[in-house]
């Protein structure tokens, strides 16, 4: 077995030889690797003197294990995961395959057609994430050119560098924009100071994700606090180092701030006398209420220093260019980390209304009371915020359109349903449930009978009491019509979903979602008299792109309609669970974990996304 490295990844190739593992069973010869994070494969298959590259990173694919069999013909068969791969010619049906130039190439093709739906989100999920990773989108947007007078150029917009030029950043993907941004600005950076999640530098690093760190004598001072996504007094003392540099800046100086989700949290400066412990016990009731991210945001904003416009305030009279990672439905400049160097589009009377509407007017801190009761009535005007220029350069859209394209490339019939789902979960679950139940009920044969007619009723009522921002769902319903049986259906969506807590459980948006989809599905099944649901393969994923769901070390999580009927052979009662908003518990004890998605701290954020596919079982 040899060893390589090339383009920064590590190669291995198995050639025939004393450095195989080669065996023969009966009339077949079985060449053996284990394909481990990280490693691309070489291998050889009909010609034992060739060995012919994989194109395809089996790392992003989730493959971890391919034991490889060819007859005394060369016809090729594999078994990956414990899953058989017939004949690799029995396996090129798909147009993809056949048009493939080499075997090699054939037979990964085959390998990704026979991998389970799982596996097959999995690596969706991954090139969703992977292509919003900060470094590249950063250094897609922003150069620096010339030398004598240094320009800034930020999608063909210019900034003179004129005297110093200075970075600030805050929110979970910051550190490796930062990273980024400081090897393109090079001598030319005077200092910069970041607040990013606490652990991330640990996480990158165990991930060997070393682009994202910032190299040894870096001229930016990085801060680690909001553990959980809480703000907490490290987050604070980040803050509070960030509004100093921004207040001893001057007409000459140029601030480029870094924007990302969970910004919001590691930018906490609240208003005199407020205390972050009394603004953060009150975000706490909201949330528990059932506040949207949005609703949260505005109160944020009301009672924040630097939020709401204050820190391009602060930086006044410096140029400020803010470049950002948009974690919010429909990027609003003035809500994504509560619009630091935005002008506000709300007021102190927006925050009473969420305060009333919630039951929380009579029951606030007197500081609160005092800060609310100084504010102005009207949001700030425009004209304040001449010297601040804000570049969305990465969204849910981004993540999605690329995942989308890979699941084309797996055979799938995709549909981005929308980047903007929202709403409390279980009706989400409801949306989500019905669109399978009428997926299914459209492979079962011409037409979905009146049955389809009463599931899509139910789903244009329900997305129009959920009020979904840009969601066409007449024109997405009429899309699924016609759809063949013999091509697999992968439905993605984006967005944040907000949960009512209720119990006192453990768990996330996502996995929360997705436990309650399992739980609909279960009931869908038992009801049904076609038996659609029962006649296809379903998986569900629901994950944050950050790596963090809730105070969990879970990103998300899988199910499948044979969920709850698997749980309760091991004694879990899944509407138990949903009851005390337990669901980090359930998929913990499930399975020994398999249904959880554990990614670890990715380096972005861009909200949630979903990945729901559906094949048709093949009839005997």
């Amino acid at each position: 077995m040899g060893l390589a490295h090339q383009n920064d990844s590590l190669f291995f190739t198995l050639q025939q030889g004393q450095d195989s593992h080669n065996r023969v069973c009966g009339d077949l010869t079985k060449d053996t690797f284990v394909a481990s994070e990280g490693l691309r494969v070489n291998y050889p298959i009909a010609d034992t003197t060739i060995a012919c590259t994989i194109q395809t990173d089996l790392c992003l694919l989730g493959i971890r294990g391919c034991e490889f069999w060819r007859d005394a013909s060369g016809n090729s068969t594999a078994q990956v995961g414990g899953c058989w791969l017939p004949q690799l010619s029995k396996l090129c049906q798909f147009q993809q395959c056949m048009s493939a130039p080499y075997e090699a190439d054939r037979l990964i093709l085959a390998i990704l057609f026979s991998m389970s739906l799982r596996e097959h989100a999995l690596s969706l999920f991954r090139c969703a994430v992977g292509t919003v990773q900060p470094a590249p989108m950063l250094k897609r947007a922003m150069k620096l050119q010339g030398d004598g007078c240094p320009q800034l150029l930020v999608k063909d917009q210019a900034f003179p560098v004129k005297r110093g030029l200075y970075l600030v950043g805050f929110g979970k993907a910051v550190l490796g924009m930062a990273a980024a941004a400081e090897e393109i600005l090079g001598d030319h950076l005077v200092r910069g100071i970041i607040n990013v999640p606490l652990g991330i530098r640990k996480s990158v690093q165990r991930a060997g994700m070393q682009e994202m760190l910032l190299k040894p004598h870096s001229k930016i001072q990085v801060i680690e606090g909001a553990k959980n996504n809480l703000p907490d007094p490290e987050a604070l003392k980040g803050a509070v180092a960030i509004q100093e540099l921004a207040e001893g800046l001057t007409a000459d100086d140029l601030l480029l701030v870094l924007i990302s989700g969970g910004g919001s949290a590691l930018l906490p400066a609240p208003i005199p006398p407020i205390l972050l412990e009394e603004k953060e016990r009150l975000t706490k009731m909201l949330a528990s209420r059932g506040a949207a991210i949005q609703e949260l945001n505005i109160v944020r904003k009301s009672l924040s220093l630097l939020k709401g416009g204050g820190l391009a305030q602060l930086a006044y009279p410096a140029q400020v260019v803010s470049l950002i990672l948009s974690d919010v439905i429909g990027d609003p400049l003035d809500i994504i980390a509560s619009g630091p160097t935005a002008a506000s589009s709300h007021s102190v009377q927006d925050c009473l209304q969420i305060l009333t509407k919630y039951n929380l007017l009579h029951s606030l801190p007197k500081s609160v009371e005092t800060v609310l009761s100084s504010s102005p009535a009207k949001p700030t005007a425009l004209k304040d915020y001449s010297h601040v220029c804000n570049i969305i350069i990465g969204s849910n859209m981004l993540a999605l359109d690329e995942a989308k394209c890979q699941a084309e490339g797996l055979g799938y019939t995709t549909l981005i349903l929308s980047t903007a789902i929202s709403g409390e979960v279980g009706r989400v679950a409801t949306l989500y449930c019905q669109l399978i139940q009428l997926v299914c009920l459209g492979f079962a044969g011409p037409g979905e009978g009146p049955l389809g007619d009463e599931v899509r009723g139910n789903l244009l009522q329900l997305a129009a009491e959920l009020e979904i921002p840009c969601l066409n769902l007449p024109e997405f319903l009429q899309s699924l019509r016609g759809l063949e049986p013999e091509r697999p259906v992968c439905i993605l969506a984006g967005g944040e979903t907000t949960v009512q807590l209720k119990g006192t459980g453990k768990g996330g948006r996502n996995q929360e979602l997705a436990l309650r989809i399992g739980l609909g599905l279960h009931r869908a099944r038992a009801m049904e008299v076609t038996g659609s649901l029962r006649r296809c393969e379903i998986i569900f994923l629901s994950g944050g792109t950050d790596g963090q769901d809730g105070p969990t070390e879970a990103a998300g999580a899988f199910c499948s309609p044979e969920l709850v009927d698997e749980a309760l052979q091991e004694g879990l009662n899944v509407e138990a669970v949903l009851s005390n908003n337990d669901s980090y518990t359930f998929f913990s004890q499930f399975q020994g974990g398999h249904h959880l998605l554990v990614t670890g701290l990715t380096g972005t954020n861009v909200m949630d996304i979903q990945v729901i596919l559906i094949r048709a079982m093949v009839r005997s």
